[in-house]
């Protein structure tokens, strides 16, 4: 048997530790070790974008980067994104927007989202398609994936602007 080392790191909010060969890959600590299979396999290449998670705030190729790489850092992968069971708001916006077909891409979209809108909260389309320039999918256009990362965008923007406002706003009469 080969030398294992051990590892631990945060992921989704939660610290773990697990034992693990080298030259395993972090999608796969992840999948088969945590269990946490909503990061998806594709291509095993990087190309394809499935496999993406937020490794310390940043979106990162899970089958690219080695699970030892990984040794104290934060991961929020797809089964991070939801709140007690409710759909985020990204969630909400691409469900509303019918973003997705098959859903074999949606993980890594989702997460590469994430990424996007944690550092540039108002983006332009075309911020966002270059974006996603790395992501495949075989079953929609892109064009619902768009819209529904411009909707978060904007939903985010107008919950921040309603909380931030609430204390100035006039109260309506009741």
């Amino acid at each position: 048997m080969s030398d294992v080392v051990e590892v631990s790191f945060t992921v989704n909010g939660v610290a773990r530790s697990v034992s693990v060969e080298p030259r395993k890959t972090l999608a796969d600590v992840l999948r088969e070790d945590l269990g946490l299979t909503g990061t998806h396999l594709g291509c095993e290449h990087g190309v394809c974008g499935a496999c993406t998670v937020l490794v310390n705030g940043s979106s990162a190729r899970s089958c690219l980067m080695l699970g030892v790489q990984a040794h104290g850092a934060e991961i929020t992968t797809i089964e991070g994104l939801s709140v007690d069971g409710e759909l985020n708001t990204l969630q909400q916006a691409m469900w509303e927007s019918h973003g997705f077909q098959c859903g074999f891409c949606t993980p890594g979209f989702l997460m590469q989202i994430t990424a996007l809108l944690a550092e540039e909260p108002n983006p332009t389309e075309a911020q966002v398609r270059e974006v996603l320039s790395g992501n495949l999918c075989r079953c929609t256009g892109y064009q619902t994936i768009v819209e529904g990362a411009l909707r978060a965008a904007a939903s985010a923007r107008s919950a921040t602007a309603t909380v931030r406002g609430s204390d100035l706003a006039p109260k309506e009469p009741a």
